[in-house]
C-alpha cells in the first residue's frame, strides 16, 4: 500500500551482519554496528539480512505454524491463554487481544476507550522459557503436533542468539564502553516468542470498526524481531511525518527488527519509535515474532544510559 498522503515512500534500512560473524574484524564489525544505530535512528525499523539463523529452520518455524493453527479450535484450547494479564503464555483465541495504543492524533481518553471496545482478529500462540517461573509455558499436548514443542524451544534459543548479536553491537553503535551492557541487561529467559496468524476480515467489519488485525502500536520492548511470509502486510509509520504509513514487503530471509519502548528509554530518545500495523488488504499471514525484555532484576536500568539530563544515550 502506497504512503497515505501519495508522496514518495520512505525506505527501510537493510543491514548486513556478515560480516559481525568475523570476530577479528573489528573495523567491519564497528561499521555494521553503526548502520544499525543509524538505521534506528532515522527510520526505526531495519531489515537484517545473513544472520545466524538458517534457512530451512524458518521455512520449518512457518510449517510448524500453520500446523498449530490448522489444529481444531478444541485443540489448540488445550493451551489456552491464562486468565487475566499477568501471565503471557498459550494460545489466544480471536478477539482475545484489543486494541491498546491509539495513533498520535487521537490521544483522549474517550478515543482510546472506544478502541480498546474493537477486538484483534488474529490467533498467538506465545512461547517462553522453560525456565522462567513467572511465565510457565502452556504447551499443546504432543499427540496432534510431535516435534513442536522441541522445535519451539530451540527455535526460541537461536532467535535469542541472533538478539544478543543485535544487543551487543547497538551497544558499540551507542558508543557505550562496555560493549556487552546491553547483554547483560537481557538474561534471555524474559523474552518472548509470539506465533501470529492474522485472519481474514470482511471488509464492512474493518470500515465500521466493528474489529481489527492490528493496529497501529509500538512493543513494550527493548528489540522486536519480526519473520514475514510471502503474504507481508506489515506496515510502519514514517517517524519525519507522523500518520503516514509504508509498506515494508517481505524480503527472503530478512528478519524485521525495530525499536521498542525501552530501547527509545535506554537511547535518551536519539532511537525513536515508529508505529507498526497491519495493512488491512492483505489476507491470512502468519508471523513468528520475538520480544526482548530486559531480565526482571535489571528493570530498574530502563532510563537513559547516561542519565535524564544528558543528551546521550
Amino acid at each position: 500500500m502506497p504512503p497515505e498522503d501519495g508522496s514518495a515512500s520512505m525506505a527501510i534500512p537493510i543491514v548486513d551482519f556478515s560480516s559481525w560473524k568475523n570476530t577479528q574484524d573489528q573495523a567491519s564489525r564497528l561499521r555494521t554496528a553503526q548502520e544499525l544505530v543509524k538505521a534506528f535512528q532515522t527510520v526505526g525499523f531495519v531489515y537484517i539480512i545473513n544472520h545466524s539463523l538458517s534457512e530451512s529452520v524458518l521455512n520449518e518455524a512457518f510449517d510448524w505454524m500453520k500446523r498449530l493453527f490448522n489444529l481444531p479450535e478444541e485443540e489448540k484450547m488445550k493451551a489456552p491463554h491464562p486468565e487475566g494479564w499477568a501471565v503471557h503464555r498459550g494460545y489466544s483465541w480471536p478477539g482475545l487481544e484489543k486494541v491498546s495504543q491509539t495513533m498520535p492524533t487521537r490521544n483522549d481518553e474517550e478515543a482510546k476507550r472506544k478502541l480498546r471496545e474493537i477486538p484483534d482478529v488474529k490467533e498467538v500462540y506465545d512461547i517462553g522459557s522453560d525456565q522462567n517461573t513467572d511465565q510457565p509455558n502452556q504447551w499443546i499436548p504432543d499427540e496432534p503436533l510431535v516435534g513442536f514443542r522441541a522445535f519451539m524451544i530451540k527455535f526460541y534459543w537461536e532467535c535469542w542468539a541472533v538478539g544478543e548479536d543485535l544487543l551487543r553491537a547497538l551497544a558499540i553503535g551507542l558508543n557505550l564502553e562496555d560493549d556487552s551492557y546491553l547483554v547483560k541487561k537481557h538474561s534471555g529467559h524474559g523474552n518472548q516468542l509470539r506465533l501470529l496468524h492474522y485472519l481474514p476480515v470482511p471488509a464492512e467489519d474493518l470500515e465500521k470498526e466493528r474489529t481489527a488485525r492490528c493496529p497501529a502500536h509500538t512493543d513494550w520492548s527493548s528489540l522486536t524481531m519480526l519473520f514475514q511470509d510471502d503474504c507481508g502486510g506489515l506496515e510502519v509509520e514514517d517517524i519525519s511525518r507522523p500518520g503516514t504509513f509504508v509498506s515494508a514487503p517481505p524480503l527472503k530471509n530478512a528478519i524485521v527488527v525495530n525499536v521498542g519502548d525501552l530501547l527509545q528509554m535506554w537511547s535518551n530518545g536519539k532511537c525513536p519509535i515508529p508505529l507498526a500495523r497491519c495493512d488491512d488488504e492483505w489476507s491470512d499471514p502468519y508471523r513468528p515474532t520475538q520480544i526482548y525484555k530486559p531480565q526482571g532484576q535489571n528493570a530498574t536500568a530502563c532510563r537513559s544510559l547516561r542519565g535524564s539530563k544528558s543528551d546521550d544515550p
